[in-house]
């Protein structure tokens, strides 16, 4: 019997990548693809759907396809996922009418969350959902369309998440999985699992959005429309997918209540599996993956971004000389800033340079270097952007901490990972270790077994954990503790005495 292989691909904030396994969860071929992230003016972050999500699923598969020399058929099944939560309006054949509006990062619809906060109550809204409108939320910004863009919103036969994009190309069915869903923000009433008619009301017609199903659920089969387009041979199936984040957590094992994913990415991403729903307004709350389980999630706005902002504007040089062949910027940077004693010498700063998502939930909060010197270097400056992250988990575990819903273990992922001494901060500050995969593929690493749960290859999501290679672990130093808690204390001051003058800055004239 000829052996079969499942296929993954994972449509990022500034690159694509694509894996095919064996049913073992060994490798056979992966690709990876850049791609553009749009800032057309401040505080706005969109993504061109058509080239960066359709064009780069196309070209991976094609790719994993010819250097694996694998024919089509012996592909058991598909699984996608992709940033989220965005916003996306489409035609009747799924072109898309505008650019995509990304996630948290892009903050445009500020004026959109407190009308709605006002008309349907914020109280109604937590109750209802689960979870209190922030950038995050897709509601808002589907009202920003309605309002500014209103012939592109009239034009729409849907809106769109970006999964729900790539498997109505891949099989003609508009299909959005639970956890995804939960993120569209006043519209997905939690209790019903379904979209609220009520709460859609004002903002958008039910029936212009996807089907809600569970993200292992297959949507359809491969029509020949995406076979010519990719490759793929008609027929396979196609599961209904999920966000980036919630398949690199499967990728990494997370699946039994307790456990974590604290994702490096190009922003931090936390969840959290809990037996049961927990709700905070500071956090986001969700069905998990799998029927029966719920999620705890947490996101910070400029993580990875942040760290490539400094890169590409404070050390080109390094840039430069790594297009020459040269050491990597980042891994040169990294090496700078561990050689820096910890706290920066008393250089403190907030990473808030897109707004901050959770647990502030303030689009109108924004980036502080503290305590400069002229004794500072760059290399204070890098260490002290890293350190500024680490406070900011070290924020989310103390919340965690106060609901009584603190994690059993803590699983990194993301390309931040390869980052050593970032990671070592991290549980220096939080006082928290973490264990580091020793090979990460990352969501489409995921998306595969999930595919493969979803044709009834795999007997249970526990089963991940056969594919899940050896663990190491980052465990917390005490030498530094009293100096991170004297500057842990100072970060967290430091925002509450400033946001006033923030929200002042961020005013519009």
């Amino acid at each position: 019997m000829e052996e079969r292989y499942l296929l993954g691909v994972d449509i990022g904030t500034y690159e694509s990548k694509g894996v095919l396994v064996t049913l073992a969860g060994d490798v056979v071929a992966t690709a990876v693809r850049p791609h553009e992230l749009l800032l057309p003016r401040q505080g706005w972050a969109e993504h061109d759907a058509e080239r960066a999500w359709w064009g780069d699923f196309c070209a991976l598969t094609r790719e994993l396809l010819e250097t694996s020399r694998i024919a089509p058929e012996r592909i058991a099944a598909v699984g996608c996922s992709a940033i989220g939560p965005v916003m996306l309006p489409v035609d009747e054949a799924c072109r898309p009418l505008r650019n995509a509006v990304l996630y948290g990062i892009d903050t445009r619809a500020v004026e959109e969350i407190r009308e709605l906060d006002v008309r349907m109550g914020a109280e109604t809204i937590f109750v209802r959902t689960g979870n209190a409108l922030s950038s995050q939320s897709v509601g808002p910004k589907i009202l920003w369309l309605r309002k500014h863009e209103p012939e592109c919103y009239a034009k729409a036969a849907k809106i769109v998440a970006a999964t729900t994009f790539l498997c109505a190309r891949l099989t003609g069915r508009w299909m959005l999985d639970h956890y995804s869903a939960s993120c569209f923000v006043p519209l997905y009433d939690m209790a019903a699992g379904t979209w609220g008619k009520d709460l859609c009301e004002g903002i958008i017609e039910p029936e212009r959005l996807p089907d809600i199903a569970w993200t292992s659920e297959i949507a359809g089969t491969i029509t020949p429309e995406a076979e010519a387009a990719t490759g793929l041979a008609k027929g396979t199936p196609v599961i209904v997918g999920t966000i980036d984040a919630a398949a690199e957590a499967v990728s990494a094992g997370v699946t039994a209540p307790g456990q974590a994913m604290l994702m490096y990415g190009s922003t931090m991403f936390y969840i959290q599996v809990v037996d049961r729903p927990v709700r905070d307004r500071r956090l986001w709350s969700a069905p998990y993956l799998f029927p029966g389980t719920s999620a705890i999630m947490a996101g910070m706005a400029t993580t990875g971004v942040l760290t490539r902002w400094f890169r590409d504007m404070l050390a080109r040089e390094l840039v430069e000389a790594e297009a020459q062949g040269g050491e990597s910027a980042y891994g040169r940077l990294a090496a700078l800033a561990a050689a820096v004693p910890p706290g920066a010498e008393g250089l403190v700063v907030l990473p808030y340079f897109s707004g901050e998502r959770t647990p502030l939930n303030d689009p109108r909060a924004r980036g502080v270097f503290f305590g400069l010197t002229l004794s500072h270097t760059r290399e204070h400056l890098y260490r002290a952007v890293l350190e500024g992250v680490g406070h900011g988990i070290r924020h989310h575990l103390d919340v965690l901490d106060e609901i009584d819903a603190a994690p059993l273990e803590v699983r990194a992922v993301g390309g931040g990972t390869k980052n050593r001494p970032w990671l070592q901060m991290v549980s220096d500050i939080s006082g928290r270790a973490q264990l580091v995969p020793a090979v990460t593929l990352g969501a489409s690493y995921g998306d595969a077994f999930l595919a493969g749960l979803g044709t009834g290859l795999f007997a249970s999501y526990s089963d991940i954990s056969r594919w899940v290679r050896r663990l190491e672990t980052v465990a917390p130093d005490p030498a530094p503790k009293p100096l991170y808690d004297r500057a842990h204390r100072i970060y967290r001051d430091l925002y509450e005495r400033t946001k006033d003058l923030m929200h002042d800055l961020t005013q519009e004239v």
